[in-house]
């Protein structure tokens, strides 16, 4: 099912799932770039956490469908409340949430970092790694990446085309080893 997996560090619970992988690499990009204010996630009943709410010191209660926000926590950007931040996040946003919080992107103009997402529960979603041309047909293809359930590590996915483990990028349907996504599927943060 997969070329090869990622080596990036994961929480010490077991937590990343296909839309948490997705998350993950996004907020990592935006941590590691210091752009705090752009880390946010929406949950799965619609509510915006950003991470900004974590460095002041406040942290999410839930109470059934219920979001209410606590003072009074540690203060700050540093890693573990980043970690903190990114482990409420992995359990309660999902593949639901991250497709009503994208917005639809046409296959013409895809580039790493957009996905292919089936937003519901189940749903799926895969990454998109890269996109080259292939110099043999001309067509541009893609390399994608995915984690699963139950939680998996982050992996490049195995292609059923013959220039293995790229996918051609085409305006169809896309098969992975594990999810068919309809045409249309392709979204950008």
């Amino acid at each position: 099912m997969h070329i090869s997996v990622f080596d990036f560090p994961l929480l010490k619970s077991d937590l990343i799932q296909c839309a948490d992988a997705v998350i993950k690499l996004r907020a990592e990009y935006l941590y590691q770039n210091k752009k705090y204010s752009q880390i946010k996630f929406h949950i799965t009943n619609g509510t915006l956490i950003p991470f900004e709410r974590y460095i002041n010191g406040e942290r999410v209660l839930i109470s059934g469908n219920n979001v209410t926000w606590k003072s009074g926590y540690k203060q700050g950007s540093s890693r573990d409340v980043f970690d903190e931040y990114l482990k409420f996040i992995y359990c309660y946003a999902g593949t639901y949430s991250l497709s009503k919080e994208s917005k639809a992107k046409s296959i013409e103009k895809i580039m790493p970092g957009d996905f292919f997402i089936y937003g519901g529960t189940p749903g799926h979603v895969v990454l998109v790694l890269d996109v080259a041309i292939d110099k043999k047909t001309g067509k541009k293809i893609m390399l994608l990446g995915q984690s699963y359930m139950p939680s998996q590590e982050f992996h490049i996915l195995k292609s059923y085309e013959n220039i293995n483990p790229w996918y051609y990028v085409e305006d169809k349907i896309l098969e992975t080893p594990e999810w068919t996504f309809d045409k249309g599927s392709l979204m950008e943060f």
